[in-house]
This record gives C-alpha cells, structure tokens and sequence, in this order.
C-alpha cells in the first residue's frame, strides 16, 4: 500500500498559541509543517516565552516568512492555521480560500460584519474547507451535554448561561511581557466580543440561532484598562431561549474561568470550576433519582484520555481539534466546526458590543445565510 501524502501546514501568527499550534501540529504523523509565517522575525528566530529553542532550530526544514502572500504563492501549502491577533483573522482565511487552501482558524472568527460577509462568501466560492478552532466546542462538558440532549434527559433547552472570568497574571510574568511585545488581545477587544469560548459550547444543543441582545458594561475600572472591566448580555432566540453571559477584560479573581449552566424541560447539567478543581453536575426527571450527579469536569475529550500526548494545550482540547481537522481533511469530510457554526457564536459578541454602545439597546441579530441579511453597522 503506498504512503499516504503528508499534509503540508502552514502557521500565520507566531505569538504564543501560534507557535504551540505549529509544535502540537508537529506531533501528528499525516502533516508536516512546512512554513511559518509573522511580521516580526525575531518571533522565528528567538527563543520566546522560555521555549528550549527558537522555532528555526526546532523546524529547520521549514522556510519563514515575513509576507503571508508569499507564503501562500509559495510553499505549496494543504492547509494553513490563521494564528493571528484576535481581531484580524478574517483577511487571512479569505486569502487561503482564494487559493483552495483549507483553513483552521482561531476564534473569533470575524471582527466586523463587514467581514463576515465577505468571509462567508470566500467560503461559498472555495473548494478548500474552513473550520473554526473553537477549542471550547471539544470539552468533555460538550461530549457529554450533547449526549444527554440527544438521549433527550435534557430536554428542550429554555435558560443557559455561562461565564468567562479571565484571572490576570501579574505583569512581571514572561507571558505577559511577551504578549505586551506581541499584541495581547485583552487589551484590543471588549469583553463581550471575546464570546466564543462561552456561547459555543451552549450553542451545540440549539438548534437555532442567537436573536435578539441588550448588553450592559461596567467601563473601565482600572488605570490598565481602556475597555469594560466586565460585559453581560443576555441573548434570546426566536422560540424564547434565553442565555445569559458574563465577560470580564482583566481582574484579580483567580476562581476559575469557564462556568456554564443549562436548564432544560426535562433536566439539568453544569460545569462549575472554582480553584481549579471543575465539576459537571447533571440531573434529569426522566431518571428515578433526582440528586445531582457529579462527574469529573476537566477538559480532557474522553477519546483522547489515554493519549499521553495529547494531554499538552488546554487539557487535550487543542490536540483534539487539530486531529479533528487533519482527519477531516483526509476523509474529505465536512469541517468538524463549520463557518456557520463559528459565526454564530461570534457575531453575537458584535452585535452586544454596539447594544452596550447604545445604553443597552435590545438589537434584533441577522447572520450572512439569512435573507434579511445586511451589514448594518461598522
């Protein structure tokens, strides 16, 4: 039987989850990363964030890049990974579908709706595949609520709410001198945008969009911050789900970051991290037994749980979504977060921005495949 053909990877950004990408990448037998690409060289060429080596030393057979377009004209790329600053991703995937390259990119997807559009029509046009690196969407917490949705214990969804409480780490550390050198995407977005890791998850046992938002922010509340300290919106769907979400830009809080809770008609399910130490509770009416059972909460996909390499990167969710990605590739399969699927848990963060910009306002949200659809601010 003949080999099969090595995909050929290429990374743009080379900030610190750009460079990990390119490493965990690496580490799977069907693909090679062939090409890097970031306009600062010193980020190929110098050790960063306390790494063994710089990323030259570790791929010297792949050929850097200052100019992303060169890089597509030129090294004969499979797929490329958009690692690129939080706000400018959009461009980058448009440019790789243009040239049939399929696209794993990092979320958010799109910064504008302007952009979302165009993004969507690229994708339409293209015979590469685009799915979104919504690293969320492959936690344990989501195998197991989708299961429990699909066995019907939950029922149908009426209230979800999750939030998102970023501790900040004191600014002598190297990662966050790093990210001040690089760009660091928590001082460039406001909260509420930077929703994806929260909504996407709730989202996977709807099976409808986000429509209407009213989003409220608190400003900023230290010398540090330009932005809101803290963003909550509340979302509702056109059959009446409503799904709360609290974001914060930087504070103190090490409790934990990722909470979600989802109620259903028929049962319940959360994952609460406090301290470290995240737990999923769930019960249904559809059981004898109505106590609140308790699983463990890490991250960890239960596929990958023996999977000593796989444990590196987000607790197992990184190394997941470039395997779903690579086999989807080789299987000619649909992307395993789709476009569609990748902007409907981001435009809601832009649209609660522009409804906290306007005191507030419950704003009516339209997507690129709707046939009301339109750009209707910048």
């Amino acid at each position: 039987m003949a080999e099969q053909k090595k995909i050929r990877v290429g990374v743009v950004g080379l900030g610190h989850r750009g460079r990990w990408m390119m490493r965990l990448a690496s580490k799977f037998e069907c693909a090679v990363p062939v090409a890097a690409c970031d306009i600062l060289p010193r980020n190929w060429y110098e050790k960063c964030w306390g790494e063994e080596m710089p990323l030259a030393e570790r791929f010297p057979d792949a050929q850097f890049y200052e100019s992303y377009d060169e890089m597509l004209e030129k090294a004969n790329l499979d797929a490329v990974i958009v690692e690129t600053g939080a706000d400018i991703h959009a461009d980058f995937c448009a440019k790789a579908l243009a040239k049939n390259i399929n696209v794993l990119t990092d979320i958010p997807v799109v910064a504008n709706l302007k952009e979302a559009e165009m993004l969507w029509q690229a994708a339409k046009e293209s015979k590469a595949m685009i799915s979104v690196g919504a690293n969320p969407n492959e936690q344990r917490f989501v195998e197991l609520l989708r299961d429990f949705h699909q066995k019907g214990l939950l029922g149908k969804p009426y209230y979800m709410e999750a939030e998102y409480i970023h501790w900040s780490m004191p600014t002598e550390t190297a990662l966050i001198k790093a990210l001040n050198e690089n760009g660091d995407w928590r001082k460039l977005l406001c909260p509420i945008r930077y929703c994806t890791h929260s909504l996407g998850p709730l989202l996977t046992v709807l099976d409808e969009e986000l429509r209407k938002v009213s989003c409220f922010g608190t400003g900023p509340q230290t010398p540090a911050e330009t932005k809101d300290s803290m963003s909550c919106a509340q979302f509702q769907t056109d059959s009446g789900v409503v799904v709360r979400l609290l974001r914060n830009g930087r504070c103190r809080a090490k409790i934990g970051h990722h909470n979600y809770r989802v109620f259903g008609t028929e049962g319940y399910m959360e994952r609460i991290e406090r301290f470290d130490k995240p737990v999923i509770r769930y019960n249904s009416m559809k059981e004898l037994n109505m106590e609140l059972k308790e699983v463990n909460g890490d991250f960890m996909p239960i596929a990958y749980e023996n999977n000593p390499i796989a444990k590196e990167g987000h607790g197992g969710l990184d190394y997941a979504l470039i395997d779903h990605f690579l086999k989807a590739l080789i299987e000619g399969k649909e992307a395993p977060i789709t476009l569609k699927e990748g902007l409907a848990m981001t435009l809601p963060g832009i649209y609660a921005e522009e409804s906290s910009k306007r005191g507030g306002e419950v704003m009516r949200m339209r997507y690129p495949w709707d046939e009301d659809w339109k750009a209707e601010f910048d």
